[in-house]
């Protein structure tokens, strides 16, 4: 494996850390800030909101700078953001610090899954996509508990200062790792919105919306499902959460080589198994060991969505590919923003802590109709790109200086 993937890895961990945290800790911001946990739920649709906005106007912006230099400078934004969190004297700067924490997110994934595919031959691109999405999945393993505990210890503020170092640390690794990228070739701004208008890239976008905000309607409020309606103590939510993480680490090492292997089949197969998963879950979370059963399952069928959903867009884009996979991090954030506040809605509306799961099930459901359109207009005459990104559309590297 190429150290510049460990590097991304780390960088992954650390945004990964601060993106799912939260969930962990609505109930002790929320206690602390005396609000109500649904109100708390808005911190996961800001992170979410700051995504969505940072992906198209800091890669638009970033389109001329080097990569390297572009995911130091990323994640030096990152940085400030979990530092600003920590700081935050009320719930209204909170909200803004998470913001600022989540600007960068979908521009550095969508800059170093474009670097990580060109570190490797061309039948293992999603591999290393894969590789470099682990770091997120290991944050839900080791991060996202181990600062949950943190948290619920020393206080959720102590959770963003060492969210903050990691920041630090994963920015050394980037400057010291990953290599330059020799006779870099930038489509400018026009080419990069041009790679936008295909039909392909826009369904690819739009299936990642409904079908990922599947995962978050529920994941947003795992913490409350557990405590309220399983009947879990607060101390083993730390627990839930890493078997969350490990379930998401199994669906990565599976959806990188089946990725590979069959794009489109990868893709069916994970929503189809999320929205069954869903409605199961609303009947399993009545179980102690069939509902962390559960969260497992729904963590890798979750995830398997994330690897094909990239190189799709990646690969549909040709020649511009960093805007349209920064835009499907966008997409995710997207999902992330829309599930929570659907599930938070529905739970607000007095239908139960296990209503998200339905929700859930029709977005993914909503989600795979969606794939299956465009994988039958890819097929059709006209029906869009079926040029996958060439060799010559990503950039070549140079030995790490």
């Amino acid at each position: 494996m190429p150290l510049a993937l460990l590097a991304l890895a780390v960088s992954a961990f650390g945004i990964g850390t601060t993106e799912f945290v939260m969930m962990g800790l609505l109930p002790n911001v929320a206690s602390d800030l005396d609000t109500s946990v649904p109100t708390a739920g808005y911190l996961v649709s800001a992170y979410a909101i700051g995504v969505v906005v940072g992906a198209p106007l800091l890669t638009a912006l970033g389109s001329r700078i080097p990569r390297k230099r572009m995911l130091v400078l990323l994640m030096a934004l990152f940085t400030v953001g979990n530092l600003a969190s920590a700081l935050a004297p009320n719930f209204g700067l909170l909200i803004a610090g998470r913001v600022l924490a989540g600007l960068p997110h979908g521009a550095f994934f969508g800059v170093g899954a474009v670097v990580a595919a060109r570190l490797v031959t061309e039948d293992r691109r999603a591999r290393a996509v894969a590789t470099m999405f682990l770091g997120l999945t290991i944050a839900n393993i080791v991060g996202v508990p181990v600062a949950t505990l943190l948290g619920q210890n020393l206080g959720w503020r102590a959770t963003f200062l060492v969210v903050a170092a990691i920041g630090v640390v994963a920015m050394a690794a980037l400057a010291r790792l990953v290599p330059q990228i020799s006779h870099e070739q930038h489509g400018g701004l026009r080419q990069e919105l041009g790679a936008l208008r295909d039909r392909q890239v826009l369904l690819g976008l739009l299936t990642a919306v409904f079908g990922f905000a599947g995962v978050f309607a529920v994941y947003s409020y795992l913490a409350s499902m557990m405590t309220e309606v399983t009947g879990f103590g607060e101390s083993t939510v730390t627990l839930v959460l890493a078997l969350f993480g490990i379930g998401m680490t199994l669906g990565a090492l599976v959806a990188g080589p089946l990725t590979d292997r069959a794009l489109r089949p990868t893709l069916y197969g994970s929503l189809a198994a999320l929205a069954a998963v869903l409605v199961a879950f609303d009947f399993t979370v009545h179980v102690k060991w069939a509902a962390l059963l559960s969260v497992v399952v729904l963590g890798a069928v979750g995830f398997m969505t994330t690897t094909p959903l990239q190189m799709l867009v990646m690969n549909k884009a040709q020649h511009a590919p960093t805007l349209a996979s920064a835009s499907n991090h966008s997409a995710f954030n997207l999902a992330n923003a829309g599930g929570a506040w659907l599930g938070g809605v529905a739970i607000a509306a007095g239908w139960g802590w296990t209503s998200p799961t339905l929700v859930g099930a029709v977005l993914a459901v909503i989600g795979l109709a969606i794939a299956l359109i465009a994988g039958l207009t890819d097929r059709a005459p006209g029906g869009g790109s079926r040029v996958v990104a060439s060799s010559e559309a990503l950039p070549q590297m140079s030995e790490v200086s």
